[in-house]
């Protein structure tokens, strides 16, 4: 299976990068505007009547060349986007069960600084990966063994007071299971 690289990805893409073999495309013409450097978190909203909020985080890259390849594309770090991915990420998932279990793996991707979207989107996906296999102590990540789910369906924290939402971050069924 070839799949584009992808930032923070759904759940139902690291379901296809762990059930098969899969290879990550290299030589596409990037996308902009895709997941390939931008993912969709979920925040509840402090009334629990009201939907959940759906948080864009973008990782910036340079100037973008017409057909310019994936693994060409260069990080920006004219703003401080590591800082306020983390801080971000932090009072999303701040009180959920398992964020203080897995915040130690992801906190050095913000700390470090990566020349290629390509290595922080493999070196991200392959400890995601690692994570989602690990058990936890009597837990197990039972999202990701489930071969029925729909393509989109993307496993999510607090639905039990907002509404299904898709294409979520795989960070939400992480830190929720």
């Amino acid at each position: 299976m070839i799949l584009p690289t992808a930032y923070l990805p759904p759940l139902s893409y690291m379901q296809a990068l762990m059930s098969e073999p899969a290879t990550i495309e290299q030589m596409e013409t990037f996308e902009k505007q895709t997941f390939r450097n931008r993912c969709l978190i979920s925040k509840p909203s402090a009334n629990s009547h009201q939907l959940s909020d759906r948080i864009m985080l973008t990782v910036p890259v340079g100037k973008v060349e017409h057909k310019q390849l994936t693994r060409d594309i260069q990080i920006s770090y004219q703003t401080r986007w590591q800082h306020q991915h983390w801080i971000t990420l932090v009072s999303a998932y701040q009180h959920t069960p398992y964020f203080m279990y897995f915040a130690d793996y992801l906190r050095p991707f913000y700390e470090k600084e990566y020349k290629w979207l390509l290595d922080l989107n493999d070196e991200m996906n392959a400890t995601l990966v690692s994570l989602l296999r690990r058990q936890k102590p009597g837990h197990t990540c039972v999202s990701c063994q489930h071969s029925d789910r729909t393509a989109d369906w993307s496993g999510q924290i607090w639905t039990d007071k907002h509404p299904w939402q898709t294409e979520l971050s795989v960070l939400d069924t992480l830190f929720d299971e």
